[in-house]
């Protein structure tokens, strides 16, 4: 059954996509400097230097606007790592997910995201597809490991890969922890351990 194009994307590399574009680019200053409640549409389109009709027709709401902008960001995300061994693959993840949320400006917009998605359904329902699609993509690292004899038959891929960056997205959110590089190999090694202790 056809589907109606998500706001924004139809013919890419058209003018549409260099709308969609300038429009995000706005959205996402907009959040770094003042968080959600700076997602307001008509300055969006003023940064964007697009017409606010435009805009509203597109959008309609702040919590649309974050919705496309995870949507964009998933589908920009790098690919899972695929070293041969979990461990280290898992350990890419973890640093990947580290190198993000340590990034000046990366960690400040997945911050506001996190706390539109707490007051705003759009935004939470758009959060939890990104993480649902990140997840996704790391689940060859571990399906490939169980095909391999690293880990055991009946190892839950996205069990294991959440696993991962849970602690990761707990230190930055709550105990203001500086995450580094030994963090994110202690949450790979930790959840590989996990996966190896279920039988």
């Amino acid at each position: 059954m056809p589907e109606s194009p998500a706001p924004g994307t139809v013919r890419p590399g058209g003018r549409t996509a260099r709308v969609r574009d300038a429009v995000l680019r706005a959205a996402s200053d907009a959040l770094v400097e003042e968080g959600f409640a700076g997602l307001d549409l008509a300055e969006i389109a003023r940064r964007s230097d697009v017409g606010k009709t435009t805009v509203y027709r597109r959008w309609g709401t702040p919590g649309a606007l974050a919705a496309d902008l995870l949507e964009d960001m998933a589908a920009q995300s790098l690919p899972r790592a695929d070293t041969g061994s979990v461990e280290e693959d898992l350990r890419a993840n973890a640093r990947l997910v580290v190198r993000t949320l340590t990034d000046p400006r990366q960690g400040r917009l997945f911050k506001a995201l996190i706390a539109a998605s707490l007051c705003n359904e759009q935004a939470a329902a758009a959060l939890h597809r990104f993480y649902a699609v990140r997840i996704e993509e790391w689940t060859g690292c571990v399906t490939d490991a169980v095909a391999r004899g690293e880990l055991p038959h009946g190892t839950d891929p996205h069990r294991v890969v959440a696993a991962v960056s849970a602690p990761l997205y707990y230190a930055l959110l709550n105990t203001g922890h500086p995450l580094t590089d030994a963090d994110a190999d202690h949450a790979a090694l930790s959840a590989v351990a996990a996966a190896r202790a279920v039988r």
